[in-house]
């Protein structure tokens, strides 16, 4: 999760929304990513979408059976839906995110009976120092 803090400082540099993703398979870091929507004119490309296609195009396989996804905010529906077709294993996230996080909102348990596959779930590893990096970025922007 450190790793993605580090990458979610790396989005803020560009002025993009605060949000790194590490993708860990059998302890190697398959993937990365951090958020690049603003910069690429890209609704889609989330650090979570950027992770799995960066892991993707290394393995050489759009299955990405067996990996973890540590997160530094809780995924939308889109990168949730992105991880279930992946065939992630686990997603790690650090903060929640009331707005439009797949949780936090009730989607998931409106939806959970459309996905085919069941992903694990751990919030709040590193919580405190994934929310305080979204504050202060959105704290500087107003």
């Amino acid at each position: 999760m450190k790793a993605a803090l580090a990458l979610a400082n790396d989005a803020e540099n560009c002025g993009e929304v605060p949000v790194g993703v590490v993708l860990e398979l059998n302890g190697k870091i398959i993937g990365q990513g951090y958020n690049r929507s603003i910069g690429t004119f890209d609704p889609s490309a989330h650090a979570e979408v950027i992770a799995m296609r960066d892991a993707g195009v290394k393995l050489g396989n759009y299955r990405l059976t067996g990996s973890v996804l540590y997160i530094t905010l809780e995924p939308c529906i889109m990168c949730y839906t992105a991880a279930v077709h992946a065939r992630i294993k686990k997603i790690i996230y650090g903060a929640a995110d009331p707005k439009s996080g797949i949780f936090s909102t009730g989607a998931f348990g409106k939806i959970k009976s459309i996905f085919n596959h069941a992903i694990e779930i751990e919030s709040g590893v590193l919580e405190k120092e994934s929310s305080e990096l979204l504050k202060n970025f959105f704290r500087s922007r107003r």
